[in-house]
């Protein structure tokens, strides 16, 4: 008899936020509750469209990384409490500046580079090509020292690679945003260099919890979270997270990340949760939990956000400290 052995992230049964509420958050249950036909017209003629990456749903459980074993935040606080400097500095802000006429339909992003088959797609139409989509439950911690559990809909990021049949000489992957500085008030403010820019190299990015997110709680995802796709490195800090990808290329030199060039000192190339390397200006030994509740607190942080067992072996005979 085949015994699954837990994975190191997941949380015992009675840190589970029952399956059946969960559940009912997700718009596709909506729609079996309320049945496919006419009122599920109007809830389509009356609902927002959230994204351009509307394929593939609704996705599939990957029982790898189950909603069952981890709780997720809850979806108000994840889509309103997040830093996308694009639309703003504070933590509301994306939330209110990302829907005030920004177009994520339609969307190409670009595969280039040390590539056998560079290509364009529409995101809908990569999203086809990959062969769909699935959920994936993770962690998710910022560099400022707290973090969420985010139910993710999308794809795994090899199998993007895969699609691009990288060159034997491409040694890392880099990642371009969009710029738009007439809809996106941070890019006219310039707070950051744009566009943002990110890379990791090329294990890291085949590496199987490596992930493009099109989507979060069974729906497309926000204009805020980063629509309509985005990259999810779960054991990094959340801005090695790129948002709204147009461009993924692929090079035979590390690439220079936004944060790195704006302040080397404080953001390195590899971002890895580490609670034994504190920011130059705070601790990282713990972290504060969004939607957490008053009492909560804050909770230990992880190496590697909970997912050493996976990617340890990424960083081995690498000295984490210097590599920050």
């Amino acid at each position: 008899m085949l015994i699954r052995s837990p994975k190191t992230w997941e949380l015992p049964t009675a840190a589970v936020t029952p399956e059946a509420l969960y559940r009912l958050t997700q718009r596709r249950d909506f729609l079996k509750t309320a049945g496919v036909g006419l009122a599920g017209a109007a809830f389509f003629r009356s609902a927002p469209l959230l994204s351009a990456a509307t394929a593939g749903f609704p996705a599939k459980e990957n029982p790898a990384f189950p909603a069952a074993k981890l709780k997720p935040t809850a979806e108000d606080y994840i889509t309103s409490y997040n830093n996308f400097y694009e639309f703003g500095t504070g933590k509301d802000e994306p939330k209110v500046f990302a829907n005030k006429g920004w177009k994520t339909d339609p969307w190409t992003i670009e595969l280039a580079g040390l590539v056998n088959k560079p290509a364009k797609f529409d995101v809908n139409e990569l999203v086809k090509k990959i062969g769909g989509i699935e959920e994936r439950v993770y962690r998710f911690r910022c560099v400022e020292a707290w973090s969420m559990v985010i139910p993710w809909d999308g794809f795994p990021l090899a199998k993007l690679i895969a699609l691009a049949d990288p060159k034997p000489e491409a040694k890392f992957v880099k990642f371009t945003s969009f710029n738009d500085p007439n809809s996106a008030p941070g890019q006219r403010q310039a707070n950051l260099d744009y566009p943002y820019v990110e890379g990791l190299r090329m294990d890291e990015a085949a590496h199987e919890l490596a992930f493009m997110a099109t989507g979060l709680y069974g729906k497309p995802l926000p204009n805020q979270n980063g629509a309509p796709i985005r990259l999810v490195t779960p054991w990094k800090y959340g801005f090695k997270n790129i948002k709204s990808v147009v461009k993924i290329e692929f090079t035979t030199t590390q690439p220079k990340n936004t944060w790195n060039i704006m302040q080397a000192g404080e953001y390195g190339f590899y971002a890895n949760v580490n609670p034994k390397v504190d920011h130059p200006r705070w601790s990282q030994a713990s972290e504060r939990i969004i939607g957490g509740g008053l009492f909560s607190g804050s909770q230990a942080t992880l190496m590697f956000n909970g997912y050493e067992k996976e990617v340890a072996p990424l960083y081995k005979g690498l000295d984490l400290v210097k590599n920050y």
